[in-house]
């Protein structure tokens, strides 16, 4: 996979592991990271996701940005934009390269975003309650301050069909993320019938959203048609829910016990055994290995 993402990045002659590398070494950040370090000794999520900027061992932090940059290299520029090919680097405009960056530092800050834990649900082996209350204050101010410089840059682009697709990408991951923590109570409990239509369209909110419309913006940049824009929607929704199909399939595969993937009765495969089975025989099998438990 390393060699796979080396490749690409030459294909678009951008070291994408280094795309939100300014935001992230700014005054404002380096003084929230020392921040963070208060957080040493705890099990605050936001700790994970600090160590994730820094090291990633499955490289896959700045999939979105580099997705980006290859739809746009392979798109190149349209008739219209012939003459401001000068203004390209390695086929790509810098404006899809600053795009690339905001879809990240927009992922990023919804990554920050998610680690807000419940105080309620907390255990002392946790940490300390003042510490944990710490936490989400640094995960909300920091996640905050990512998706305030992402909507600045954005401005920056000065195109307004691209500002209102990244917004709306924007509420589409605000409601999609409020919909599964509405549902995070009722992980292990049974779940409402949604269908794999629905499944859908709840995936393309939290998860396919952000890279498919910002595909199509990349699109809008170079000044593509309608239809070239649509394509590129429709390719990064369709490989952001592949990647959310092969999230969902990994506790049904994967070998060692020692792996700790949460399991969901709201993920693919078990809403396509439901609809396979009919609801009334799903029910009667979850009663069954529950009684089992």
């Amino acid at each position: 996979w390393s060699q796979v993402v080396s490749e690409a990045e030459k294909i678009v002659g951008y070291p994408t592991s280094f795309m939100s590398l300014r935001c992230l070494l700014s005054d404002e950040l380096s003084n929230i990271a020392m921040q963070v370090r208060k957080l040493v000794g705890t099990k605050h999520p936001l700790l994970d996701t600090a160590r994730g900027f820094v090291y990633d061992s499955r490289n896959n932090l700045q999939m979105r940005g580099l997705v980006i940059l290859l739809i746009s290299k392979a798109a190149g520029p349209s008739t219209a934009e012939l003459s401001f090919q000068h203004d390209m680097v390695s086929g790509i405009y810098s404006s899809q390269r600053s795009l690339a960056e905001i879809t990240e530092l927009i992922h990023t800050a919804f990554l920050v975003h998610r680690g807000i834990v419940n105080i309620g649900e907390l255990k002392s082996c946790d940490g300390p309650l003042k510490d944990m209350q710490f936490g989400n204050k640094m995960a909300v101010l920091s996640g905050d301050f990512l998706l305030a410089n992402a909507c600045t840059s954005l401005a920056q682009l000065q195109n307004t069909k691209v500002v209102e697709l990244i917004s709306s990408a924007i509420g589409d991951l605000v409601q999609g993320i409020y919909y599964e923590n509405s549902k995070s109570s009722e992980e292990n409990c049974l779940t409402d019938d949604i269908g794999i239509s629905r499944w859908k369209e709840q995936v393309f909110l939290s998860h396919s959203a952000l890279l498919a419309k910002s595909c199509q913006a990349a699109m809008e940049l170079a000044k593509h048609s309608a239809e070239i824009q649509d394509m590129a929607f429709q390719y990064g929704k369709h490989m952001s829910m592949s990647h959310k199909l092969h999230s969902d399939l990994q506790p049904f595969v994967r070998e060692s016990s020692s792996d700790t993937i949460a399991f969901s009765l709201n993920s693919a495969p078990a809403i396509l055994h439901q609809e396979f089975h009919g609801r009334e025989t799903w029910l009667k099998e979850i009663r069954e290995v529950k009684h089992c438990l």
